[in-house]
């Protein structure tokens, strides 16, 4: 175990004697300061110390070919102070080590999504599309909260519906949500949580009126998708989601109580949809597959259509509609069920809100119905109001 003031000169010239598996020349100035010689001629500076446990170790500080003596001087006399202070240089250093990258994080997030989402396509979406190509390679501890407010911003600025930048804040920060739960190395805080979120209204007043839902009808009719027709027409007028129509079973038809039974929605919740004559007249039609369960399936397959982009978009242009969204059909069936006197409430109901905030945004449909209520109210009072003095201010 030879001593000595170590110095570049005496660096360079430091060998290993023969036969001796390494060679450790332990500088006389800095405590635990090491340089170790192999026989093969590589050399490693390093600081060996004792840790608070009491334990001998040591932190590697770099390769001798890596830097230069003075540096390595600095940081044994770095490691070393940490050291004295009650410090674990080697210990921070494995930390580090153990510290995953962002793209590492977002597979356990994906993960611990399926375990629970209805739809974790979207999450897989998010993080997928958007976030783990900025972020994949990034070491947890690297991602700061100002790099990813400027990312939302620019993500705005570039043209992204300001609802996708709010999903992929929301997905973004459920992951660093949860490595904050599972205690993920270099997870202290949430660098996502309290990046302002700006105001935007993403609510759609797209509605059909009557002769632009007859045109688009007439359209489907003459699509190459046998099913198109049918399925416009009930979502017309059920009011209800693309993917419950598209999942329903003939077993979840009631003919006797003219109700239809959607065990899984949006909500999570379980719900009775009334049909009407017209939708029970579109079911009654519809065709029947031999141990096929499905009310309205891919002929060809027999099983629920998973797209019916190509053909909606052909029919919503051939009858002038190429703005409508094909979700737009659920707001005009609450639009055409409130301009015929229903109440506010009983649409939340048919169309499954889980609260009556969602329906409210309806509210300004309802005043024909109003105005008719409240001219229907002064009409029952059978007052002269010309003749009624005005009252004094």
């Amino acid at each position: 175990m030879p001593k000595m003031a170590l110095t570049a000169t005496s660096c360079l010239t430091a060998s290993c004697p023969p036969h001796k598996k390494r060679a450790d020349y332990y500088d006389t100035t800095v405590t635990g300061f090491v340089l170790e010689v192999h026989p093969s001629g590589s050399k490693t500076y390093v600081l060996r110390y004792t840790n608070q446990y009491g334990d001998k170790t040591q932190r590697k500080i770099a390769n001798y070919a890596d830097i230069t003596f003075a540096q390595a001087q600095k940081l044994a006399k770095k490691y070393r102070a940490e050291v004295v202070m009650g410090g674990d240089p080697a210990a921070a250093k494995a930390e580090r080590k153990a510290i995953p990258t962002y793209a590492t994080l977002a597979d356990d997030h994906l993960t611990f999504a399926k375990t629970y989402q209805k739809r974790p396509g979207n999450t897989e979406s998010m993080l997928r599309v958007h976030i783990k190509p900025r972020w994949g390679s990034k070491r947890l501890d690297e991602i700061k909260t100002p790099d990813v407010a400027r990312w939302l911003a620019e993500l705005r600025d570039g043209g992204l519906a300001p609802s996708t930048v709010e999903k992929i804040r929301i997905t973004f920060n459920r992951s660093f949500e949860l490595a904050i739960k599972w205690q993920t190395p270099g997870v202290k805080h949430n660098p996502v949580r309290g990046i302002p979120r700006p105001k935007f209204n993403n609510a759609r007043d797209r509605y059909l009126t009557s002769d632009q839902a007859g045109a688009l009808l007439k359209a489907c009719a003459a699509s190459i998708n046998p099913q198109l027709r049918n399925i416009v027409g009930l979502l017309l007028l059920t009011g209800a989601r693309k993917n419950e129509l598209l999942q329903a079973k003939w077993e979840h038809v009631n003919f006797d109580r003219k109700v239809w039974f959607i065990p899984d929605s949006k909500t999570g919740k379980a719900r009775h949809v009334p049909l009407s004559q017209p939708a029970l007249d579109i079911i009654n039609q519809l065709p029947r597959f031999e141990k096929c369960a499905w009310l309205l399936p891919n002929p060809k397959t027999k099983k629920p259509y998973t797209d019916i982009k190509h053909p909606w978009e052909t029919a919503r242009k051939a009858a002038g509609l190429e703005d409508l969204h094909i979700h737009d059909l659920r707001h005009s069936a609450a639009s055409f069920m409130i301009n015929a006197g229903i109440d506010l409430f009983a649409v939340g109901r048919i169309l499954g809100h889980a609260d009556h905030q969602s329906t409210m945004r309806y509210s300004h449909l309802a005043n024909d119905t109003l105005m008719q209520a409240v001219e229907a109210g002064a009409a029952k009072m059978n007052v002269n109001w010309a003749g009624t003095p005005a009252i004094a201010a």
